[in-house]
């Protein structure tokens, strides 16, 4: 097996999950995000992506994306681990190799689900 060396990585994705019924919880849990992290948001060190009503890309529930380095790797993890409540958490590095880092290199947080990775080339 080829060995990836850590350098390789990017940045992060966390996409939290939802759907019709959990819609309000996972508004709410952005506008939590959007307070607790209002420093990283304005210094460009965390990105919110937007808040998607359908399912996007590999992706098949509805979802939101956060998107930070490698530096803000533990402590979003140790906080969404925290603080998701019931919604689930997929989180995954960006390294040039979209459909390993979705199908291999992710972290789930709460429930898993398959992804659609005939988006990603899978």
């Amino acid at each position: 097996m080829d060995a990836k060396h850590t350098r390789t990585i990017t940045d992060w994705h966390a996409h939290v999950y939802f759907d019709v019924e959990s819609r309000d919880a996972a508004w709410h849990l952005r506008m939590v995000i959007e307070h607790r992290f209002a420093d990283l948001l304005q210094s460009g060190a965390l990105r919110l992506g937007r808040f998607h009503e359908r399912p996007v890309g590999p992706h098949p529930l509805w979802s939101f994306q956060l998107g930070f380095g490698s530096e803000l790797l533990a402590p979003m993890l140790e906080w969404l681990t925290l603080n998701h409540g019931a919604l689930d958490v997929f989180m995954h590095p960006n390294t040039g190799d979209a459909l390993r880092d979705h199908r291999d290199s992710a972290v789930w947080i709460g429930r898993s689900y398959e992804l659609s990775l005939k988006t990603l080339g899978g």
